[in-house]
């Protein structure tokens, strides 16, 4: 049995008005579940990157708004609205790039709104339902992704993915290691190169602990590697995930994925961007237009040392994200279909019917 079917990131326990987490933080050396309750702690889990990958981010939310709204007792659908606003607001505050997060949390409120004129009561449950559908499509739509990915590769061939895009980072399967767990069920073989993905690990830590663990033959390597990677001819695709899809195709995704891409380019190795509909926001119109994540100066320096890697007071630059021009990815791979140039066309054309 694969790490598909036996880890379960997020899940909502309502009987207990709980939000139990897979922390992430903590892996791969121990595999604990945390027990949230309030609006703080789902916060918190969300900024210090316990729950993490944009459809992750936004079920939590999701489950989030729900939970810490259950028991406010009202019987006026103003002040129930005016406290759900309030932890909404609360939530997206904790991230700002990844657009999954804003989409689930304006899901809820539109879900909420379309149904003012019942009992509050019966509310709370078309709530409860809403995220937990929520959740359930982000499985089906990363079980699409990993079908259709599937489709551009071959038994056999050598793909290097960056962070981690996997089903720790969603409901389930995945985005761009959706086609590692699928291929692997199917005989396919592939050869997977897992770069460390600076300073957070996400490779080292979660994609290269996820893959394995699926039986997936995986090789680690440094960020700096992927040159030599290629020029070796062991590199046959780049699976990439996508925190944010601008309108014309520019994508951010975890830093370190724009130089991977250019590398790739150079070589004539295609990128394929794996994402939901979820993550392509037709409201943003290029790369420029993205707010790029700072994290802590501490997550360079020190954060994974057991002493310091850098001189004390010095100054440190850490930003999350980067974002990839769309001329250097090959196609952007969805739920829906696979999307090729021109992207801020065929973005349009496959977004056109989606809410």
């Amino acid at each position: 049995m694969s790490v598909v079917d036996n880890i379960v990131s997020i899940r909502l326990d309502d009987a207990n008005d709980a939000l139990v987490l897979l922390d992430q933080t903590l892996l791969p050396n121990e595999t604990k579940y945390i027990v949230l309750k309030s609006a703080e702690q789902i916060f918190e889990a969300i900024s210090l990157l316990r729950v993490r990958g944009a459809p992750a981010i936004g079920i939590t939310a999701a489950y989030g708004v729900y939970l810490c709204t259950k028991h406010v007792q009202t019987d006026s659908y103003e002040e129930f609205a005016a406290e759900f606003k309030k932890v909404k607001d609360y939530l997206a505050s904790s991230r700002p790039t990844a657009v999954n997060l804003f989409w689930a949390l304006n899901r809820m409120e539109e879900k909420l709104e379309s149904v003012k004129d019942l009992p509050i009561a019966e509310i709370k449950t078309i709530l409860r339902d809403e995220a937990q559908a929520i959740r359930d499509e982000d499985e089906a739509m990363c079980r699409e992704i990993g079908e259709n990915a599937l489709s551009l590769l071959k038994p056999g061939m050598g793909l290097l993915t960056h962070c981690n895009a996997g089903t720790i980072a969603t409901a389930r399967y995945g985005t761009a290691q959706a086609p590692f767990h699928l291929g692997q069920e199917r005989g396919y073989n592939f050869k997977a190169y897992v770069d460390e993905t600076r300073p957070l690990l996400q490779g080292s830590r979660l994609t290269a602990w996820e893959l394995q663990a699926s039986g997936v033959d995986v090789t680690l390597v440094c960020d700096n590697m992927v040159s030599q990677l290629m020029r070796n001819g062991w590199i046959d695709a780049c699976l990439v995930g996508c925190d944010r899809v601008a309108a014309n195709g520019d994508t951010a995704n975890k830093i370190g994925t724009a130089t991977l891409s250019i590398v790739a380019k150079h070589y004539g190795i295609p990128v394929y961007v794996c994402g939901p509909t979820t993550t392509i926001d037709m409201d943003c119109p290029t790369g420029d237009d993205i707010e790029i994540e700072l994290r802590k100066e501490s997550e360079i320096s020190e954060l994974w040392y057991e002493k310091r890697m850098a001189p004390e007071g010095i100054k440190a630059y850490n930003p999350a994200f980067d974002v990839t021009p769309n001329e250097l990815i090959t196609a952007i791979v969805t739920d829906r279909g696979i999307v090729y140039p021109p992207f801020d066309v065929n973005l349009a054309k496959i977004m056109k019917d989606v809410k």
